[in-house]
């Protein structure tokens, strides 16, 4: 049975309607990392409601946190902006509403065309509107059990008169620099660093807000949360999962929600991925190389407790064969291999909107590669296609939207991602490059051998290797041989399916100017 399907059995048992949370903070690129937690929630919502159970969906932008420091993609002249609110900071590029809603919007649109439409809240708006008014009530009210129940569990200990409750100073705007005075309900008397002094009423919106570890769990009684899913290093011993479990049962009089916790995503070669530290991949980025479906079942085929390493590199490649082959195996096209866990299920949670009928049309991925270098844009890539029969002119829509969505994925990741051993350009020119007799003897062999059989990838790749055993020459030389007079350079794809890309009198024509 599917991970997801087990974790829907687990709550469909309590016969209630359920609510699936999920939090993040838009302090800065939400990355693929982040991405699995909402992933994982909305797989968990999508076999809890094919069993009929009635559940929400929801998403919370933490967007009344602080911004904690300038990091290495912010100007030094953020420095001013470090403990105000993030939907109260001006947007980085000025396009946005707010420093939040900068890194939000993207990430939001990247939702959509990944196929989880959660609803959506934005905690400055619940703040704002009152929404959390009883909750910073109940809290400061048992300051001493917060106390307790925090130090006890966490093992630290709180600063003298700490109380639940972050106040945002009325004259500088951050919330991480006013310290409380006197509170007799509903007014707190403060001093901030910045040297001003004021009274703030809880009973109004915006003038502070619960530190995290007393927010999460008033969230999960305000809002109902049943089911939400943290990282591991929130899950740790002492860590806030711990602390809120106990505050919502003994401060907010609820059970706690479900637990599930997520191992993280490791970017190859750096570990595991943090956007304060430029070390991480965001969301808008993956999707941009890599079809939503593909990276939909990235996290369909991992058990959440298992970490992932993610290759942006050749490694995405293999992914998407790995995806296509299952794709064939699900619509019985292979036959099912040893490997492919919970097959049905996997697939089915994979595509973003809508299961597909019959199988879309596949063309290797890394074909695409090759052909995205020739063809310059779609039309022209499409011609190739045509041209060499890899479709028809009979294609369905559907499928060249397909496989144009999948050639733009191909176009991004080879302008940043793509190691130079799989790029090239075809020269419009004959490049600068001296050949041997020995090569010249080859080419012009080669040439009388390819003018005659169809212009197929067999007969090129057959008629190079029967060239070369006939001309004497080692198949390494032939090889660069073509790759320096069509590329410049002495490395290049599959030379059979290559040459079969580029129209033939191109590439004889080019034989013969390399010949004299």
């Amino acid at each position: 049975m599917h991970w997801a399907d087990v974790l829907a059995d687990k709550l469909a048992k309590e016969n209630r309607k359920h609510v699936l949370a999920t939090g993040i903070t838009p302090s800065g690129p939400i990355h693929i990392g982040n991405m699995r937690e909402i992933l994982t929630t909305d797989a968990v919502y999508r076999s809890l409601t094919d069993k009929g159970v009635d559940a929400d969906f929801i998403y919370v932008a933490d967007d009344y946190d602080p911004l904690r420091k300038v990091y290495p993609y912010l100007p030094k002249s953020y420095e001013k902006y470090v403990g105000k609110p993030i939907s109260e900071i001006p947007c980085p590029c000025g396009d946005h509403k707010s420093y939040a809603d900068h890194y939000l919007t993207s990430f939001l649109d990247s939702l959509k065309e990944i196929g989880v439409k959660p609803l959506v809240y934005r905690a400055s708006e619940m703040y704002k509107n009152g929404d959390y008014k009883e909750s910073i009530q109940i809290a400061l009210e048992n300051v001493d059990k917060i106390r307790e129940i925090i130090e006890k569990i966490s093992k630290r200990k709180l600063p003298k008169g700490w109380i639940p409750f972050n106040i945002q100073c009325e004259k500088c705007g951050r919330l991480s620099t006013a310290k409380p005075i006197l509170y007799e309900y509903p007014i707190i008397e403060y001093k901030c660093d910045c040297g001003y002094e004021g009274e703030v009423d809880i009973r109004k919106g915006n003038v502070g807000k619960l530190p995290w570890r007393v927010d999460w769990p008033a969230r999960w009684k305000m809002l109902g949360v049943t089911f939400e899913p943290c990282g591991k290093d929130l899950a740790t011993a002492g860590g806030a999962r711990d602390t809120g479990a106990k505050i919502v049962e003994e401060i907010y009089n609820y059970p706690h929600p479900a637990l599930l916790v997520y191992e993280f995503i490791l970017l190859k070669g750096k570990g595991a991925m943090h956007s304060s530290k430029g070390t991480a991949l965001s969301s808008e980025e993956m999707l941009k190389m890599t079809p939503p479906e593909v990276l939909r079942f990235l996290l369909m085929k991992n058990q959440p407790g298992k970490h992932i390493v993610f290759d942006s590199g050749l490694g995405l490649l293999s992914l998407v064969d790995e995806y296509d082959k299952e794709e064939r195996a699900y619509f019985g096209k292979e036959e099912e291999t040893k490997g492919m866990k919970d097959l049905k299920k996997t697939y089915e949670l994979s595509q973003p909107y809508r299961i597909p009928k019959t199988i879309p049309y596949q063309l290797p991925y890394r074909h695409l590669v090759t052909i995205a270098q020739i063809g310059k844009n779609w039309d022209e890539v499409k011609k190739i296609l045509l041209r060499t029969g890899q479709i028809s002119k009979s294609l369905k829509k559907e499928d060249e939207e397909h496989l144009k969505q999948r050639t733009e994925n191909v176009r991004y990741w080879l302008g940043h991602f793509a190691p130079d051993m799989v790029k090239f350009e075809v020269k419009k020119n004959m490049p600068n490059v001296k050949l041997t007799v020995e090569q010249k003897k080859f080419l012009s062999s080669l040439a009388v051998t390819l003018s005659s059989p169809a212009w197929e990838a067999e007969n090129i790749h057959n008629a190079i290797h029967e060239t070369s055993e006939n001309e004497k020459i080692q198949m390494k030389t032939a090889f660069k041989t073509i790759y320096q007079i069509l590329l410049g350079q002495e490395n290049g794809p599959r030379a059979g399916y290559f040459l079969s890309n580029l129209d033939k009198d191109f590439v004889l024509n080019r034989f013969e100017e390399a010949i004299k």
